[in-house]
This record gives C-alpha cells, structure tokens and sequence, in this order.
C-alpha cells in the first residue's frame, strides 16, 4: 500500500484532485443560479476538460530517466491511471449533480471524461507530462466557436458537445480513448 501513496504523491494526484473538486463545485455554483439554458452541454465539458487538464500534471513523473529504468511494468500502471483518472473526474461532477443541478446525464459525462482523458494520455505521449493539456485546450477551444455540425467531419470535430446518443460521438470518444491510453500505456510521456 505503502508504493500507492508514493506513486499518488509523485504524480501530484492530490493537487489534481483537489482542482477537479474546486472547479466542479465552482461550475455546479454557477449552474446553480438558473441563467443557463437547460441541457446546454458547455458547462459540464468545461468541468471535465478542466478536471482532465488538472489530472495531465500526473502523467509525467520527476524524472523520466528513472521512469524507464524501474524494475516495474509500466504499461498497465500507465493504462489503469489514465482510465482511473477519467473515472474519478466524471464521477466527481455526477456526486456534485446529486446537490440538485443536473448539468449533464451519466451517458455524456463517461463519454466526454473518457475521451478527454484518452486525449489527454494522447498529448503526454505527443508532447510530453507538462503539456499533455493542450490537445484537450485546444480541441474544446476549437469546439465552442465552431459552426454547428451538419456534417460528420463537423461532429467529429464538435464530439463534445454533441448529445450522448450520437454516433460520431461516441466513435470519436472511443477511438481516443483506446489510441491515447495504448499510446501513453506503451510509450510513456514524451522526453
């Protein structure tokens, strides 16, 4: 147990917890006073992005080099903390839904956490621990300003706000969640 908090420690997960239970009850406040549109999906993907943004410290360690020389398998502790991390991050926001705003259903939020954090586990593997956040920064960027999705192209690219029945949607979650978790569990962060 004791190699557990060691490893939570190292990874800086109590810093990430702690901004992921900040800002979902900051977002849950503000749904709270009634001035945003009922089902409108761009409060809740901002809690799980940012949730997720918090948990991509933890994706790189403090030292590399002796990350890759452990005598341990890295793979499936890279895999089981990026898919715990999505699982955490989603289920913080719907323990905050249960206080009484309903910012987004159980479907959407596994969507949009798993796939923000496979995106997350993507930009590690691309970019490397400190900047694993701005694939997801940048893909919710792109999504709020974007035109509506009339195409599939345009839903692929708009997937999270998308209902959590769409197809596209669900298929763009899922493909980043396997390719980011495999390529982080495989690689690791980039140097």
């Amino acid at each position: 147990m004791r190699w557990l908090t060691l490893y939570a420690r190292s990874r800086q997960v109590p810093a990430s917890l702690a901004a992921v239970v900040i800002s979902t009850v900051a977002a849950w406040a503000l749904a709270r006073d009634g001035s945003g549109a009922p089902g409108d999906p761009r409060l809740p993907v901002l809690v799980l992005a940012t949730g997720a943004m918090a948990a991509s410290i933890g994706l790189g360690g403090q030292d590399l080099a002796l990350d890759r020389t452990a005598a341990i398998r890295w793979v499936p502790r890279r895999a089981a903390h990026v898919l715990l991390a999505g699982a955490v991050i989603g289920t913080v926001l719907l323990a905050v839904q249960t206080m009484g705003e309903d910012m987004a259903t159980t479907a959407f939020v596994v969507r949009d956490s798993a796939g923000l954090m496979g995106l997350v586990a993507l930009g590690a593997a691309l970019s490397g621990g400190p900047y694993a956040w701005t694939l997801p920064f940048a893909w919710l960027s792109y999504s709020f300003f974007a035109p509506p999705p009339t195409s599939v192209p345009m839903q692929v690219a708009t997937w999270m706000l998308l209902p959590p029945g769409t197809a596209a949607g669900t298929w763009t979650a899922l493909v980043l969640t396997v390719a980011g978790t495999a390529a982080y569990a495989v690689t690791g962060p980039r140097r």
